[in-house]
């Protein structure tokens, strides 16, 4: 069995007993981060990504207030859970620290079973929330990224590189004559090719950062950042190759006996915010180009579209 990975805590104190005891409370359980102020509990939030902040309200230069406010501002931080820890422990500061958006509040001097349970608590519901995130992202189906999640990783990626001046490249892919192969050999079986075909996209990206996602009923998306014009047309070649070479027969295809996609895509280097529609209508104008041809076939923009 795979042991799961720990969930990450950061705790934030300028007291360096402080990030001892709680250090040794948690760490038997969890990966733990300390921070001994607001700036550097920033960076390594930034740096990090943890699941729960142990936040000190009480520090110099920059209060545990203002990181929270910070982190609520912070479109990457913003929805990680942050439990107060202070000597702070009248009403009106409890009060003021879950109004500002905190979910808990420990007073000092610290109970290390009470510590422990509430962190605990909360890292339940840190866990459930991603399980319902994945859930929702995810095509029951298929068991890849669904179209909600391809349009959320489009605009991530498509402002990354907008900011980095860096090529992104897009492609979608349509079974070719799906609905024959789904009235003849039936919707059982075309699910079965639906999952196949899913698994062949998913196994031919060779990056972390590459991206497959299924967009409608037989058609799909895969996201290439970074990537050339000429990278991701041999990519996609590739595809269109395993999918006619795994062997799916379609004797009711026009353009194979076998089952094959239609390829289009479109390379650009984005130059404003707004320009991902444009980027995505070209790869869907090369899509019908490549259907046109009679299917099982790439058509790429061999420039680079400015948009």
């Amino acid at each position: 069995m795979i042991e799961q990975d720990k969930e990450r805590i950061l705790i934030v104190d300028d007291e360096h007993s402080n990030l001892k005891i709680l250090a040794d409370i948690l760490k038997t359980k969890y990966t733990v981060v300390l921070a001994k102020n607001g700036i550097q509990a920033l960076e390594r939030a930034d740096k990090h990504a943890p699941d729960l902040i142990l936040l000190d309200i009480i520090m110099p230069d920059m209060d545990g207030y203002k990181v929270l406010y910070e982190l609520k501002n912070n479109d990457t931080l913003k929805d990680i859970p942050v439990i107060f820890i202070s000597a702070l422990n009248n009403d009106a500061d409890e009060e003021k620290g879950l109004t500002l958006g905190a979910v808990d509040y420990i007073s000092k001097p610290f109970n290390p079973a009470i510590v422990l349970a509430r962190v605990n608590n909360h890292i339940k519901i840190v866990r459930q929330r991603k399980l319902i995130e994945s859930i929702a992202l995810l095509d029951a189906l298929t068991e890849i990224p669904n179209r909600r999640n391809y349009n959320y990783r489009l605009s991530i990626e498509w402002s990354h590189a907008l900011r980095e001046k860096t090529p992104i490249s897009l492609m979608m892919l349509d079974i070719d004559y799906f609905k024959q192969f789904n009235d003849n050999y039936g919707h059982s079986k075309g699910d079965e090719a639906l999952k196949e075909v899913a698994a062949i996209f998913a196994n031919s990206l060779k990056r972390a950062t590459d991206f497959v996602a299924r967009i409608g009923g037989e058609e799909f998306a895969v996201l290439l950042p970074n990537t050339t014009a000429d990278g991701a047309r041999d990519r996609a070649e590739f595809i269109r190759s395993s999918v006619e070479s795994h062997g799916i027969p379609h004797k009711y295809s026009k353009v194979s006996e076998l089952l094959t996609v239609s390829i289009g895509g479109v390379t650009c280097i984005p130059e404003q915010e707004g320009g991902s529609a444009e980027f995505i209508e070209a790869a869907d104008q090369n899509l019908y180009k490549a259907k046109s041809q009679g299917g099982n076939c790439v058509v790429w923009l061999d420039q680079v579209l400015v948009s």
